[in-house]
C-alpha cells in the first residue's frame, strides 16, 4: 500500500494531530535507518509500517483506562506498542508513563533515541524481563513477544 495511504487511513482512524503524525514519520526516519542494523521489523512489513505497526499498536490506547498511569511494555523491540501508546497519550493529554523493557542494548540505545527525539515520557529498562522480580504498574502491554500462554503465566507470577 502506497505511504500516504497509509498514513491517511492512520490519521483517520485514530484522529490524531498533524504534530503527531509528524512525530511518526520522525519515529519510521529512525527505524527505517536502524533497522538495517538491528533487525526492529521484518524486511516484508518494513514498507507497511503505518498500517501494520503503527495503527496496529495505536488501537491498543482505546482499550486503556485514561485514570491509569503508569504502562509496561515486555519486549519492545522496536517500541510497538509501548511507544506508540506514549505518543498517543501525549497526543491526547493522558498523564501515563510507559515503561519499555528491551533485554538488548543496541534496541534500547533506539527506544530512548526515540523517546528523546518525540519527548515522551517513557522509560526504557535493559533488562530481561524475565528477571525482573515484581511488576508495579497499572497495565501491561505486549505485541509479538511470546506466546500469549508464557506472557500469562509471567504476568500472574509477577504481579
Amino acid at each position: 500500500m502506497d505511504r500516504s495511504i497509509q498514513i491517511d487511513t492512520f490519521s483517520r482512524y485514530t484522529q490524531v494531530s498533524r504534530e503527531t503524525i509528524n512525530s511518526l514519520k520522525k519515529y519510521e526516519d529512525i527505524l527505517i535507518n536502524s533497522n538495517k542494523n538491528l533487525n526492529l521489523v521484518g524486511k516484508s512489513t518494513i514498507n507497511d509500517i503505518w498500517i501494520r505497526h503503527f495503527l496496529d499498536s495505536a488501537q491498543a490506547i482505546d482499550f486503556i483506562d485514561k485514570n491509569l498511569t503508569l504502562g509496561l511494555d515486555i519486549g519492545s523491540g522496536a517500541g510497538f506498542p509501548g511507544m506508540v501508546i506514549a505518543l498517543m497519550a501525549k497526543d491526547r493529554g493522558i498523564p501515563m508513563k510507559m515503561k519499555l523493557y528491551e533485554k538488548s542494548p543496541k534496541k534500547s540505545e533506539f527506544l530512548i533515541k526515540v523517546s528523546n527525539l518525540l519527548d515522551l515520557n517513557v522509560e526504557v529498562v535493559t533488562e530481561n524481563i524475565f528477571d525482573e522480580k515484581k511488576f508495579s504498574v497499572n497495565f501491561i502491554l505486549a505485541r509479538a513477544f511470546k506466546p500469549i500462554e508464557i506472557i500469562l503465566d509471567l504476568i500472574h507470577k509477577k504481579v
